[in-house]
């Protein structure tokens, strides 16, 4: 079976390898995607799944189907398909879709003999607002028995962890006066954004070393001379875990009301986009399918490094056993988040990637 279904995953390659590049070719930034949407949609319609899209009131997210009259697990497969901004597929999303694609692809060569289904999610905007945390909130995993998703990276590794982020946007609101005829008409909401950076940066000493803030001042006022009534700033926060965030969130909530009340402005709360949960690893099935990359003749996958950013498969993750492995690229000194990786995506050693076996052409 292993055999039938790396053939199938063969004969597809050129298809799948036209597909990243065009991917790569025509980026598009989160829940912009469409000419991507579009392009995978038709092509997983054109290899026999049922395809739903959109879903979920997102424009440009799908589901597409595939399943055996015996019954069987359900596996999930997930596409990523936005792109950096001025960057490009500096991530590998384009990877990333066509790997899941050709894996669907291979399962689906035997998947009438052994029973069960095979399930593509095309989620949106990972870089940006998290949509597969949108699809877990709605309940569009309840029937998956397992998911997974492999990123391309410099170096294979096992799939490990990743942070618990959010994003939080503080507004302060005071009242305009002139600086210097005025000043004491005025409620300063920039210097509540000020005090807040200095609390937060305050707080850095009793919150545990896993944690990371860190922001910007999105909005500081007009003039000089015009005591701003107005102020904005943007933070993410993160931590190994769901729950210790949530601690930290509520004592940064704290030094955001204190420096309203210092200044006599108000201040509003909101996130600015969804919150992504700290992955969990299943590490039966992570086993297995380092197993299996090692049989394809991968020659190294080194352990699982700590967690230092934040990825939405957390969120599937708390919902449905998940991996997420990364997949070597071919040069251990690509960077991820740049040019030059976006740009080796279409080389051999990319298309490589999408098979991960003994290439055909050699």
């Amino acid at each position: 079976m292993k055999s039938r279904i790396t053939e199938r995953i063969s004969d597809k390659l050129d298809e799948l390898f036209n597909i990243s590049k065009y991917l790569y070719e025509n980026p598009e930034l989160g829940e912009q995607e469409y000419q991507a949407a579009r392009l995978l949609t038709d092509y997983l319609t054109k290899n026999g799944f049922t395809v739903e899209h959109p879903v979920y009131d997102i424009p440009t997210a799908f589901r597409a189907s595939y399943a055996s009259r015996k019954e069987g697990p359900n596996i999930a497969l997930f596409c990523e398909y936005d792109a950096l901004p001025e960057i490009g597929h500096g991530c590998g999303h384009n990877l990333i879709s066509t790997m899941s694609i050709g894996a669907a692809l291979g399962l689906k060569a035997i998947l009438d003999e052994t029973g069960g289904r095979i399930t593509v999610f095309g989620t949106p905007a990972e870089e940006t607002s998290g949509v597969k945390g949108i699809l877990a909130d709605q309940g569009a995993y309840q029937d998956v028995t397992v998911a997974m998703m492999a990123h391309p990276s410099p170096v294979s590794e096992t799939s490990g962890t990743s942070l618990a982020l959010q994003a939080i946007k503080f507004e302060y609101f005071g009242k305009t006066a002139h600086a210097a005829a005025m000043p004491e008409k005025g409620i300063n909401a920039l210097d509540s954004v000020i005090l807040l950076y200095n609390g937060i940066n305050a707080l850095r000493q009793h919150v545990t070393s896993d944690v990371r803030m860190h922001g910007i001042i999105s909005h500081g006022g007009v003039a000089p001379n015009i005591v701003p009534d107005y102020a904005e700033t943007r933070f993410y926060f993160r931590a190994q875990e769901k729950k210790n965030l949530e601690k930290v969130i509520e004592k940064v909530k704290k030094c955001a009301e204190g420096a309203a009340s210092m200044t006599g402005a108000t201040v509003k709360i909101s996130n600015f986009e969804n919150s992504y949960d700290n992955l969990r690893t299943n590490t039966t099935l992570s086993e297995i399918f380092n197993a299996n990359l090692m049989s394809l003749g991968e020659k190294e996958i080194r352990a699982a490094s700590n967690g230092i950013g934040s990825i939405d498969m957390g969120n599937v993750s708390q919902v449905v056993p998940t991996i997420h492995p990364w997949i070597g690229i071919g040069d251990p000194e690509l960077i991820l988040h740049s040019k030059e990786f976006a740009d080796y995506t279409i080389t051999d050693n990319g298309k490589a990637t999408i098979y991960k076996g003994p290439v055909p052409w050699q």
